[in-house]
């Protein structure tokens, strides 16, 4: 069940994401919120763990990153969408968070998208194993969208997780996908957001219960900021695969987070891409 204060943190995430070039001053998102700005500060952080400051720089960081790894090259331009009064202030920013300026993580080679499968020789840049996994029960939110922003509803499920004290039930953090974003509009792809329950919970919504079936998987272990996921699916399946001669089972790919990116510096983040397989 909802408290109080579930449909506020909710807008105020959104309004975060939607408007990251916008007044995100405390004053600003506690009328969002629509609740005193005496108070409004000291329920946020109680109830998500973090402060508004952090959690507007960390969300701002990540579309960035995201940007930059897409081949965004105009630092200026980036900054001020990411709502920087100049380059300088961002670029400060940016290395604080991720160890490297804008330039230098847009130019890192393991972000690019992996050589096709007809490149013989090259070596993996990560490593890959055939795992045998347990059926996995899951708490879910969907989301429709573009894969990176993947992020905005995992920040509305934490929200509610913590709002419905539910966090002392989950295993680890689950994102699962329905499509292949080569052929798919970014609009229109599917996937969800989840943790894993050490035990069944009614999924009030807009969550809902989710179950991925048990079997082998192949799992490539990633190190590394969020925004390197793409290139590191390209080298999956594009390379491992094919080589493997494995055929994929007929159930979603899925990521399993082993930390989270609120304690946890983007380098050090590390992440588990899983393809079940027949």
């Amino acid at each position: 069940m909802s408290n109080p204060y579930e449909a506020r943190i909710l807008r105020v995430l959104d309004y975060i994401h939607d408007n990251p070039a916008g007044d995100l001053s405390l004053d600003a998102l506690a009328d969002v919120a629509a609740m005193s700005r005496f108070h409004w500060h000291r329920v946020f952080r109680s109830l998500t763990g973090e402060t508004l400051s952090q959690t507007v720089r960390r969300m701002r960081m990540h579309r960035a990153a995201v940007e930059l790894s897409a081949g965004a090259t105009d630092i200026a331009a980036l900054a001020r969408k990411m709502g920087y009064a100049d380059a300088a202030s961002f670029t400060r920013a940016f290395g604080e968070t991720y160890g490297q300026s804008p330039g230098s993580f847009r130019a890192r080679q393991d972000f690019r998208p992996f050589p096709p499968t007809f490149v013989k020789g090259l070596p993996l840049m990560h490593s890959v194993e055939i795992m045998d996994f347990p059926n996995r029960a899951l708490l879910a939110m969907a989301h429709q969208g573009p894969y990176p922003e993947i992020g905005r509803t995992f920040e509305k499920l934490s929200a509610i997780m913590a709002t419905r004290d539910l966090f002392g039930q989950v295993v680890q953090m689950v994102a699962v996908y329905y499509d292949d974003p080569s052929v798919t509009e970014p609009q229109s792809l599917r996937s969800h957001a989840a943790f894993e329950m050490r035990t069944q919970v009614t999924a009030a919504a807009p969550l809902e219960s989710l179950s991925l079936p048990a079997g082998r998987h192949a799992v490539l272990h990633f190190k590394g900021p969020y925004a390197g996921l793409p290139a590191a699916y390209d080298q999956l399946y594009g390379t491992w695969l094919p080589a493997s001669g494995e055929i994929p089972a007929d159930s979603p790919s899925f990521e399993i987070y082993l930390n989270s990116p609120m304690d946890t510096a983007p380098e050090d983040l590390l992440t588990e891409l899983c393809v079940p397989l027949k």
